[in-house]
């Protein structure tokens, strides 16, 4: 059977729980369109975490990895286009580290784009009353380094595998603790989710849109 690694990030930054773990965690186990989803949570620790992804995906050998990371202050859920190669981190890490104008991988290429069909899951999950954009930039900090190892891992390991990284906002229990801070309701991500898995597996290449019209 056709695997889908669906990772999540251990909470950070003092939080108690983390909605990509969340998000990832509830649908471990789950068949979508054929495919098994297997879950994993990945560290909030940046020397680290590209080394627990690498070994999670010489686990499962998926043929899609889908990695979801916290974004709080996000109204929608934010389809990544590009990672880039560069650490620069605004708060430490879960194992207290800071890295600042740190490359990800030493010698890397400056950026790598997603092979997900990210116009193709923006539109999907908007037509079924998910709100979501694509995103120009994943940050600096612990999730653009799994996105950034992520691609890199396949460019130079397997190019054959496809994958990508999507920001989620708060909760709303996490709201309820940055007044202001938008959320989106769990079982909503969870319909998300389902969503971009099913568009990924049956877009292979992705659509063209009007600019700005995903955005």
């Amino acid at each position: 059977m056709t695997k889908i690694l669906l990772t999540g990030i251990e909470p950070f930054d003092g939080e108690t729980i983390n909605p990509s773990w969340e998000a990832a965690r509830a649908l471990d186990g789950e068949s979508i369109d054929g495919a098994s989803i297997v879950s994993r949570q990945l560290p909030c620790v940046i020397g680290k975490v590209n080394q627990v992804l690498q070994r999670a995906i010489e686990e499962v050998d998926p043929a899609v990895v889908i990695c979801l990371g916290q974004a709080g202050g996000r109204s929608d859920i934010s389809i990544e286009r590009v990672a880039i190669n560069v650490v620069d981190a605004r708060i430490p890490d879960n194992e207290g580290r800071q890295p600042v104008d740190e490359p990800v991988v030493s010698g890397g290429p400056a950026a790598y784009f997603s092979t997900l069909p990210i116009k193709a899951i923006v539109s999907a999950l908007r037509q079924h009353g998910v709100p979501a954009s694509v995103s120009q930039t994943a940050g600096t900090y612990n999730c653009n380094a799994i996105f950034y190892g992520l691609s890199h891992y396949i460019a130079e390991c397997r190019p054959g595998l496809r994958g990508g990284f999507v920001h989620v906002p708060y909760l709303p229990e996490m709201a309820a603790r940055h007044p202001g801070a938008p959320s989106l309701a769990l079982d909503t991500l969870i319909a998300g989710v389902r969503v971009m898995v099913a568009t990924t597996l049956a877009v292979e290449q992705d659509i063209q849109e009007v600019a700005g019209a995903l955005h």
